[in-house]
């Protein structure tokens, strides 16, 4: 990695007609923004199937693609929907927030029209993509049944055989629904068309993009459902142990996540090819991996299954340089980021330094305390990735409206921002002149937007993933005051 800085955007929060971001139009126009803004990476969060609570980082799959981000205009421009398909469905009335609820009864009501409409003339290229991608049928058919199961877990599927994986009852049931498996097929097909078209699009402007890998996978997944046996489960593929992280800065209760925990001693008896195959997948969709909850390699909180808080969760050792050390050297030429936020013990630091990844720093954490601490840039080494702030965090605006004045005051002078520099933009400053190797900024920070514009506020289960940028927010003279930023700073 060359020294250079990116922006943190999902592609939920793209602009668009139709309630959420897409592939479409917006999406083209944003990288077209990056590259005049001399942005080298354009970073996203997860891109899977979203479930209940709508968080990317709990996904129905870690291989397949949110039917959301189908850009619609684009299946009109096809041939597979018409103005009047898309027209007469509702999409949410608010430009700045997603309204899953109008989206999830919307959306699939189209995609179904397009696939009556194309499924038979695009069979061959459809049956090259399940060829390509053998994940895929698995996938459809856990789909399948969770619509014919009126879409509860997979935990709570009345008949026990297939809730199982039994061979015989999953031979059954790809016979009886085999037209819904086309349909969530032909989903697949079309996302990965145009998701693998914008990404040449943004390849060719010179800028990677980075995606987002959460550690765990979402416990009602076809991951957990068909391959049980990598995962702490008991013999009727119920949870022993979730996962999470204990009290910490951002819940006095901790995190409980609810994934879970990984049978570490089955993978590494099958060689990780569980983990080998899933970053095999990764790597299809993004040029550079950012590992979500590193430490969780090193070692992972893991809490009994039942229990209402993260509090009463104990440490156990992970797999450590065993499955690190292999990433590294089966996929040489993929750069991973280690998300090591938090309180580093001294075994998280030395796997970090083990696996000489880039390490994350974020600026809003600098100046909590009015103490030195390594979040703060006189403190960093090159071998790092400074954030104004994560997805996980307010933003910039947000944080300084609601700090302590004392903190306000200690972060002003230790960025030198005077009384004519509005402070986003020193905090962005500060971060664009650190020795970090990329220094990456969310969006709102650049746009100085304050509350109500966060992703995500963690130990929340309603109200995230919703912002959105809004069509008149971009423009070339913001474009050009972050490319001087990048000349300044040889970024």
């Amino acid at each position: 990695m060359k020294r250079s800085s990116g922006i943190l955007f999902p592609i939920s929060s793209l602009p668009s007609p139709y309630g959420i971001g897409t592939f479409g139009k917006a999406a083209y126009e944003f990288a077209d923004f990056l590259k005049a803004a001399g942005q080298k990476y354009w970073q996203v969060l997860p891109l899977g199937p979203t479930s209940y609570g709508d968080s990317p980082y709990q996904s129905f799959s870690t291989n397949a693609g949110n039917p959301y981000f189908i850009d619609l205009d684009m299946l009109i421009e096809d041939g597979l929907l018409t103005k009047e398909d898309v027209k007469k469905e509702k999409w949410g009335t608010n430009p700045r927030y997603v309204d899953y609820g109008q989206i999830y009864i919307s959306r699939f009501k189209v995609l179904e029209k397009a696939k009556e409409r194309g499924y038979k003339s695009l069979i061959n290229e459809i049956g090259a993509f399940v060829d390509d991608n053998p994940w895929v049928e698995n996938y459809a058919l856990f789909m399948a049944l969770k619509k014919h199961f009126n879409m509860i877990s997979w935990q709570e599927w009345p008949e026990e055989d297939i809730r199982l994986h039994d061979k015989d009852a999953v031979l059954k049931y790809k016979m009886e629904l085999s037209d819904d498996m086309e349909f969530y097929i032909f989903i697949q097909y079309l996302f990965f068309k145009q998701w693998d078209k914008l990404k040449k699009y943004i390849n060719d402007l010179g800028i990677e993009i980075i995606g987002d890998l959460p550690i765990y996978v979402a416990l009602d997944s076809c991951d957990v459902w068909a391959e049980p046996e990598f995962f702490s489960l008991d013999d009727k593929n119920y949870p022993v142990e979730v996962a999470g992280v204990p009290p910490d800065y951002f819940s006095a209760d901790g995190q409980l996540w609810g994934n879970p925990c990984y049978n570490w001693d089955a993978m590494k008896k099958d060689g990780y090819r569980w983990w080998l195959r899933r970053i095999e997948g990764a790597v299809k969709l993004y040029d550079v991996l950012r590992i979500d909850h590193f430490r969780g390699f090193d070692e992972y909180w893991a809490v009994p299954a039942g229990e209402s808080t993260a509090r009463n969760g104990q440490w156990k050792p992970g797999p450590g340089m065993d499955l690190v050390g292999l990433l590294s050297s089966t996929f040489p030429k993929t750069e991973f980021i280690a998300e090591d936020l938090g309180q580093p013990s001294p075994t998280v630091v030395k796997l970090l330094n083990d696996s000489k990844w880039p390490g994350m720093k974020v600026l809003e954490f600098a100046f909590d305390s009015g103490e030195a601490n390594n979040y703060q840039p006189h403190t960093y080494d090159k071998n790092c990735i400074c954030y104004t702030g994560t997805h996980d965090n307010a933003t910039v605006m947000e944080w300084y409206q609601t700090a302590k004045k004392a903190d306000r005051k200690y972060a002003k002078e230790y960025l030198g921002i005077s009384r004519f520099e509005k402070f986003n933009w020193g905090m962005i400053r500060g971060g664009m002149s650190s020795v970090a190797v990329l220094f990456v900024a969310q969006m709102q920070d650049y746009l100085g937007l304050g509350k109500f514009n966060r992703i995500n506020i963690p130990g929340t289960k309603s109200g995230n993933w919703q912002w959105r940028l809004l069509k008149n927010e971009l423009s070339d003279e913001l474009a050009e005051k972050i490319l001087q930023l990048v000349h300044m700073y040889e970024r």
